[in-house]
């Protein structure tokens, strides 16, 4: 079997809360779902402290994703923080959307401007960091009125930085609308997080988008929600196809958000292991990872990394993610999850075997 760097998935899940919840509604199979979600929208509205109209659950944060994409594709003009996960540029272009791109300085080692960090990356990983903060983009931006959108995450994807919610605060005065991925906000414990998820009722032009499936390791579901003023999701909710979440994955949402052993249990393990691995990968000739804050590592390599990950994959059956895809990274960077300690140990003595074998 092959140990699996290359998907950001919580590995301590899929929680036993999620499986009994499924077993417990198989018998719901033979009915639609409810198409407005009566009982997810409640548990996601206690879990946010939201009212229940502020929030549309979707087929993963995917699919809500692509409804924000036609909005901002409506404005002159999107800008968007690079590197960027690449559904972000698919969702942009379906729907012909102006871009600018805005490149982050990789050259920091800072992860976020705020104190924040010091905490979330463990005791034993405390780099020093100068202030990262978003790129000056309201500097650029043209003199004359225009429709601006701005799509960013936090944490970042792919350096896994931790942008404070005071930072992003005032691009919501500049911009027409704002869309924040925080798909991985879940994997900071909530005195740590940055989530700008109370700021929506303030703030008309802000989306949220969250998602279920990688905290509890169930992409397999496709469960995501967006967090947004209620008619603008009363018209995605016109645009998209009726029942786009499954009864079983509503089912395993509402039990998952409830299980705070389980996530107690991954903020206890994610500190360790991704202090283990980032030291890991510090200590390994010619391998230079960038401090996170979520469940991922991005790693700089003096060597292009294609032939590595060949060989990772082939003799030690480890896949890592190359950043072909991201063009600001290229063959010189990759991205591997954090996963348990034996795993992340196994992937380290896998580099180290593997370190004198490949070159430029």
């Amino acid at each position: 079997m092959i140990l699996d760097f290359s998907a950001s998935i919580n590995p301590l899940g899929p929680p036993h809360s999620a499986i009994a919840a499924i077993h417990n509604h198989l018998g719901d199979l033979r009915n639609y779902p409810d198409p407005n979600y009566h009982e997810l929208r409640q548990a996601l509205s206690q879990f946010h402290r939201l009212p229940p109209d502020w929030i549309l659950p979707g087929n993963g944060s995917a699919e809500l994703l692509t409804w924000a994409s036609r909005e901002l594709a409506e404005l002159d003009v999107t800008y968007l923080l690079t590197p960027a996960f690449g559904d972000y540029l698919r969702s942009l272009k379906a729907f012909d959307t102006s871009v600018i791109r805005c490149p982050l300085n990789l050259a920091f080692p800072s992860i976020t401007a705020s104190a924040t960090f010091a905490r979330a990356v463990g005791p034993s990983v405390q780099p020093q960091v100068q202030p990262q903060i978003l790129p000056p983009i309201l500097l650029d931006l043209p003199a004359q009125p225009a429709q601006l959108g701005l799509l960013l995450n936090n944490p970042h994807n792919p350096t896994g930085w931790l942008f404070s919610s005071k930072e992003i605060l005032p691009y919501l005065e500049q911009f027409t609308l704002v869309v924040i991925d925080e798909a991985f906000m879940d994997f900071l414990p909530p005195d740590q997080q940055q989530s700008l998820t109370e700021s929506v009722l303030d703030y008309p032009n802000l989306v949220i988008l969250r998602s279920l499936t990688k905290f509890y390791s169930l992409p397999g579901l496709r469960i995501g929600y967006a967090i947004a003023h209620p008619d603008r999701l009363q018209r995605w909710q016109q645009w998209r196809d009726p029942w786009s979440v499954n009864t079983l994955a509503a089912a395993a949402a509402v039990a998952v958000l409830q299980d705070t052993t389980f996530q107690q249990q991954t903020w206890n393990w994610l500190i360790e292991a991704r202090s283990q691995l980032f030291q890991g990968l510090s200590d390994l000739p010619g391998l230079s990872p960038l401090a996170s804050a979520a469940n991922y590592l991005l790693v700089q390599s003096e060597h292009s990394v294609v032939q590595l990950q060949q060989q990772l994959l082939k003799q030690n059956r480890i896949l890592i993610r190359d950043c072909m895809s991201f063009p600001e990274l290229g063959d010189r960077y990759f991205r591997v999850a954090v996963r348990t300690l034996p795993e992340n140990q196994r992937l380290l003595e896998g580099l180290r075997a593997e370190a004198g074998r490949y070159k430029t």
